[in-house]
């Protein structure tokens, strides 16, 4: 591996590199106005969620790098102590990254990206109408990190009204994870489309997993297995009994007739392909087979 000190290197450097190592990272699409009500509207990637009960959102609009400017967006949250962070998807990517160029500050970026301004009900900042979500917030604080450019600004924002399209929402009032169709970025130039390679990992609520470290040694240093396929063996509560294996092994004779003559190899793999359907059960009736 490369060592990389932040001392020797230069800020622009330092910064792509964070960025190609960190993401994805989600896209506040930050709505505010002037102390004269003129709008402004510009994404950031630094963003999170950071609590529900208050609910917190923080974003961080940092200092530019080349001259160590300021952005519209953090000069009206300091002076109106207000935001609206709209969320971006797939149909607005384009208008969203046209927005982020540094027009001067008469200029409206809803008017140049062609974004619909929507009033909001408890703030003055306007929401973007095509936006799947908008958050009204006010801001309760904003932590400066630095003097120098790069460095950043906590934008700590308070929702005050969330706003959700019925359009993204499944049968039991869920926002849908395919529907909201969300976009988020990543280093250089690149962004991803979250449901384009989305994938389910259930996670024990009631339960404690058995972890790797409790596997059998054969498994645990299997020249087969992944760290993925370990951690799916690892996630169950207790391995199958052998009565357990006796009778399901005898319940399904293909999978008998696969792995009576087999060597530990061939059934490593023969229980990895049940592992990449997610069916853990059957992987683990097959492994224990033999244990």
């Amino acid at each position: 591996m490369i060592r990389i000190d932040p001392s020797e290197v230069s800020t622009g450097k330092l910064h792509g590199m964070m960025l190609g190592a960190i993401g994805p990272r989600p896209i506040a699409f930050a709505s505010t106005i002037d102390e004269e009500g003129n709008p402004n509207l510009s994404p950031f990637s630094f963003f999170n969620v950071f609590s529900a009960n208050p609910p917190i959102l923080i974003f961080s609009p940092a200092r530019r790098v080349r001259d160590n400017s300021t952005k519209h967006t953090l000069e009206n949250a300091i002076t109106t102590k207000e935001v609206v962070i709209n969320i971006v998807n797939y149909d607005i990517v384009q208008q969203m990254s046209l927005s982020s160029t540094e027009y001067p500050d008469e200029v409206n970026e809803f008017d140049k990206a062609g974004l619909t301004m929507l009033p909001s009900e408890k703030i003055n900042s306007f929401r973007v109408a095509e936006a799947p979500v908008q958050f009204e917030c006010k801001v309760n604080e904003i932590v400066s990190l630095g003097n120098e450019g790069g460095a950043g600004n906590l934008v700590i924002c308070e929702v005050l009204l969330m706003h959700v399209k019925k359009e993204i929402l499944d049968d039991d009032g869920k926002i849908d994870q395919y529907k909201i169709d969300q976009v988020a970025r990543m280093g250089g130039n690149w962004y991803t489309r979250a449901n384009m390679g989305m994938f389910e990992v259930p996670k024990p609520l009631s339960t404690i997993g058995i972890g790797i470290d409790a596997l059998p040694e054969d498994i645990k240093n299997s020249t087969v297995f992944t760290g993925n396929d370990l951690g799916k063996l690892g996630n169950v509560e207790r391995i199958p009994t052998n009565t357990e294996v006796g009778d399901f092994v005898n319940n399904n004779s293909d999978i008998k007739g696969k792995i009576q003559d087999a060597n530990l190899i061939e059934i490593h793999k023969f229980a990895q392909q049940y592992l990449d359907k997610d069916d853990i059960n059957t992987a683990w009736n097959i492994l224990a087979a033999i244990q």
